[in-house]
């Protein structure tokens, strides 16, 4: 995505733009940019096609968010189970049928289905199509139906929402081998009685840390690699330390400073070679996840044909629009996160300038960009980290207060973790936060709601806090700030004051 927020030029040589169209808006791709800027337009009596030549709901719905959380679900009540002596209960070792597992994270994909279904958004006025769709020139999209045939339709404007997918590192005999990702595993190993008994995860990152948790917990041997020298280089260490211990005692084989050179077969068994300062080993397994990151989908849809750059994301100015301003991009493809809720919030900018722009135009607002990961415990973060503020030579206080002494968490047992915040020096102003422990991703709201209305922490001080509860920790690390800039003069008359009150 380019930072400027000039109009890009319509290169529109060679083109005949038609006289009248058969739609306004033209959305390609029905995942969460897809289906907001295809509800929006509908919403605004615009004329719309959605296009998607998968399944409705996108990468969240059927890959992603939802299938991943249904198996952290399942995975933590099975370390529940294992560890119910904390709870003052007889610990159990969980049976795990790891079909039935899976079955329900099927139902549970089932049960959200209808929130992004063809039924639900024809019912809101929009047309959906099955099929790919092309561009054949700045107003026209050719779709190859999915049912047979093509369509062409002209419109005023086109958003393109298609997405992203995993991306597969080219390390010799991987494929040979046979692999997973996270879009693929929930089909295959839909009916496998049993939970991988050996598994590898490459990537250390949020995908690979909440998958590597998840099934050393349902009982893999799971050992997890990254090149990298940490898991989560996105987070602070103080963060990304708290999930690699979890990860280890949770029995995960956790090896960062390796990277995968090769994999291979020793007759019916699998391993992978991987190399480190110490020198080089192999790891058999059965199983192996590819969870490495995600490529934007940018190919075959006649961007290029059309002189919009698209190398590792469409490129776009601050308002969307690529170089075509009727040629709008949301979510994955247009980057620069990519994250579910993000797609939503770029699909609104998308799809108002798409049908408004000529108007009026709203720039894209990444100011206050939360996002979590959902391991246990769970890292949540808005705004900068310590490490992107020593980067960038931003003055920053830190206040910190360790959720072990919290009274929920300790009722729970489940008192490890912190709240740290990053604050300009000398005052209340918001800079950051990260929070690491139970529900951090819900507990980060209150900071995101701070944040982007401009409140301090002496406002998050000033607002009572329901006893007891985890949302407390947000309440306590302002009454640290607070007392850590109390006046030591204001302090030394009232001192004074009281005394010569008493007489």
């Amino acid at each position: 995505m380019t930072s400027t927020d000039q109009m890009p030029g319509a290169l529109a040589t060679g083109w005949t733009k038609p006289k009248r169209f058969d739609r306004n808006l033209v959305v390609i791709g029905a995942g969460s940019a897809g289906l907001v800027s295809a509800y929006i337009a509908a919403a605004a009596k615009a004329k719309v096609t959605l296009v998607e030549a998968n399944k409705m709901g996108g990468d969240c719905l059927n890959f992603g968010c939802v299938p991943s959380k249904a198996l952290i679900k399942s995975a933590k009540v099975a370390h529940q189970m294992r560890n119910a002596d904390h709870y003052g209960l007889e610990a159990v070792e969980p049976k795990v049928p790891f079909s039935a597992v899976m079955e329900r994270i099927h139902k549970v994909i089932a049960e959200i289905e209808p929130h992004d279904s063809v039924e639900r958004y024809t019912g809101l006025g929009v047309e959906v199509l099955q099929g790919y769709a092309k561009l054949i020139d700045p107003w026209t999209v050719e779709i190859a139906l999915s049912s047979g045939g093509t369509q062409r339709l002209t419109t005023r404007a086109i958003v393109i929402a298609t997405g992203a997918q995993p991306f597969v590192p080219p390390i010799p005999g991987l494929a040979e081998v046979g692999y997973l990702t996270s879009d693929t595993l929930w089909e295959r190993l839909r009916d496998r009685p049993e939970v991988p008994r050996r598994l590898v995860v490459l990537g250390g990152g949020p995908i690979g840390c909440e998958l590597a948790q998840s099934f050393a917990r349902l009982g893999s041997q799971v050992a997890q690699i990254e090149m990298a020298p940490r898991v989560m280089m996105r987070e602070d260490p103080d963060a990304a330390g708290f999930v690699e211990a979890s990860l280890k005692a949770d029995g995960v084989q956790v090896l960062t400073g390796h990277k995968a050179v090769s994999c291979g077969t020793d007759g019916d068994d699998k391993w992978i070679e991987v190399e480190h300062p110490g020198g080089r080993d192999r790891i058999g397994f059965d199983e192996i996840i590819v969870a490495v990151g995600r490529a934007p989908r940018l190919k075959g849809f006649g961007l290029e044909e059309l002189g919009i750059k698209v190398d590792r994301v469409v490129e776009t100015n601050d308002y969307l629009q690529t170089l075509h301003p009727n040629i709008l991009a949301a979510g994955d493809v247009a980057g620069p996160y990519q994250f579910t809720h993000v797609a939503g919030h770029q699909a609104w900018f998308a799809a108002i300038n798409a049908l408004f722009g000529d108007l009026k135009r709203f720039k894209a607002d990444y100011s206050v960009i939360p996002w979590a990961t959902f391991t246990d415990p769970e890292v949540a973060r808005v705004g900068l980290s310590e490490t992107d503020a020593k980067e960038k030579n931003i003055p920053y206080e830190v206040t910190r207060f360790g959720i072990d002494d919290l009274d929920r968490a300790i009722a729970d047992s489940s008192a490890h973790g912190f709240v740290k915040v990053l604050t300009v020096p000398g005052k209340d102003k918001i800079l950051g936060v990260t929070i690491v422990g139970e529900h951090a991703g819900d507990l980060l709201a209150e900071f995101v709601f701070a944040m982007k209305h401009g409140h301090g922490l002496g406002k998050i001080l000033g607002t009572i806090h329901i006893y007891p509860t985890l949302a407390e920790a947000n309440k306590m690390v302002a009454g640290q700030w607070r007392r850590a800039h109390i006046n030591g003069f204001l302090l030394s008359l009232l001192e004074r004051f009281q005394t010569w009150r008493r007489g």
